[in-house]
């Protein structure tokens, strides 16, 4: 088969590949598109792609080098690529090409093999390579529209192309010469009569263009560096490995459901906003809200307190009790008795100052103890004395509790002198709990005398 043949053969395989991919890019299991959700993992699109492409070989590079060959050759080349969209901006891609590349010794009219002294005027080396590369996009255009429509990609892989070069020989007076019954400029010979493999690094860059969810139009070029200097058929000594360049177009069509988003195609600062401003979660949050503010409103009714008595409404027992009253824990009035004059008399002072007695493990004032606070509260209002209250319990339960219900005790004594016009700043309090007993705590009798608060003035 000739060159020409070879063209017309792989360009009808080109157009059949297309007719074929448009016709099953995508099933028809549904015509309407879902609506993906942010987090909602890559299962809601698309991730599936096959490309076909055609373009020019060239053993140069867009950003240099140099060849053994100096007169470069546009030959065709073509390829086929599979692609798994691992993300919005990442891929993996598998690509399978073929072609020919070529060159001629240009104005220097031959170039000479160092290690045969042979002279050379030209080589021409069909390939077929197979490579796996990751595809990383760049950047988009979107044409101020909500979906991207242009994106930018780089790739770089790693593979390995099977070659077998044919170098054309030259006559060339005061030069090393091939034998002229066996190569002259018309005659070719292949250096190389066994095929070659060598490992290449191709890494590309490229535009995509969006025509509709299904199809992609694919710009790119790819230099492709070589791991070996056989790929021309020469070593002419003056550098390394061998490389060429491709450029191409392509179409790609995503396969998969029609139901579904191409990943490639994503827009996700698009995505997050339609997700933010969806009616139905909207309607959760506005009932989220609603519960919420249930809750507070709640929280709102345990807290009031329609008297101002420090007691709310949930718990007063007594509602509607008239501002400033001293009211006790269900809220309701504390009733003091009527405190008369303090009668300058031996009898008046033993009843002041006595020990005030309480009930087992109880803080709660006896209405008997009334008589001795008030006479109590009455003498240090007159003298403007101060006063020391050390509450003390029996022996019955942990000293901690005892040590805590003693001060209790005393902070009721407290309470009832202030609130019956003592200054609380003349009033000290301290706790002695089970200690220093004034009676045996083994008998009932001695323990009621010990759950007691006495004053010290």
């Amino acid at each position: 088969m000739n060159y020409s043949t070879l063209k017309k053969t792989v360009g009808l395989s080109l157009v059949s590949l297309m007719v074929i991919g448009a016709a099953n890019a995508q099933t028809t299991e549904s015509s309407t598109t879902t609506t993906a959700k942010v987090f909602g993992g890559s299962g809601q699109y698309n991730t599936w792609s096959i490309g076909v492409n055609v373009g020019a070989t060239s053993q140069t590079l867009a950003i240099g080098g140099g060849n053994d060959f100096p007169g470069n050759v546009i030959s065709l080349g073509y390829g086929l690529s599979v692609k798994k969209q691992l993300a919005h901006s990442f891929a993996l891609q598998l690509d399978l090409r073929g072609g020919k590349v070529q060159g001629t010794a240009g104005n220097r009219g031959f170039v000479t093999d160092q290690r045969t002294g042979n002279n050379y005027i030209k080589f021409s080396t069909p390939f077929f390579q197979g490579t796996i590369s990751g595809v990383v996009n760049v950047a988009t255009i979107d044409y101020l529209r909500r979906e991207n429509a242009i994106n930018f990609f780089v790739s770089a892989g790693a593979g390995l192309v099977n070659f077998n070069p044919t170098i054309y020989g030259a006559t060339t007076p005061g030069y090393p010469t091939i034998a002229q019954e066996t190569y002259n400029t018309a005659s070719a010979t292949n250096l190389n009569p066994h095929t070659v493999t060598n490992l290449v690094i191709p890494i590309g860059a490229g535009v995509k263009f969006k025509i509709t969810d299904a199809i992609g139009i694919n710009l790119g070029y790819t230099a492709n560096f070589l791991d070996g200097d056989v790929f021309d058929g020469l070593n002419a000594g003056y550098h390394n490995n061998d490389h060429y360049s491709y450029g191409y177009a392509g179409v790609e069509f995503t396969l998969g459901s029609k139901s579904k988003a191409n990943l490639e195609w994503v827009n996700p600062v698009a995505m997050m906003y339609d997700e933010l401003y969806d009616e139905a979660l909207r309607k959760e949050v506005e009932a989220l809200k609603g519960r919420v503010t249930n809750v507070e409103n709640a929280v709102n009714d345990l807290k009031k307190d329609s008297d101002g008595d420090g007691v709310a409404d949930q718990f007063d027992k007594c509602p509607n009790t008239p501002a400033g009253t001293v009211v006790d824990g269900s809220g309701c009035a504390i009733v003091f008795p009527k405190v008369e004059a303090p009668v300058a008399s031996a009898s008046a002072a033993a009843v002041a100052y006595s020990n005030i007695q309480f009930e087992f493990d109880s803080s709660v004032l006896r209405t008997s103890s009334y008589p001795v606070l008030d006479a109590s509260s009455a003498d240090l209002r007159a003298s403007g004395s101060k006063v020391e209250l050390d509450g003390f319990a029996s022996s019955e339960g942990t000293a901690a509790h005892n040590l805590a219900l003693s001060k209790d005790r005393a902070n009721s004594v407290k309470t009832y002198l202030v609130n019956s016009g003592v200054d609380a700043k003349k009033i000290k309090v301290k706790a002695y709990g089970e200690t220093m007993p004034i009676a045996d705590n083994s008998t009932e009798d001695g323990r009621v005398l010990n759950r007691r608060v006495q004053f010290k003035k």
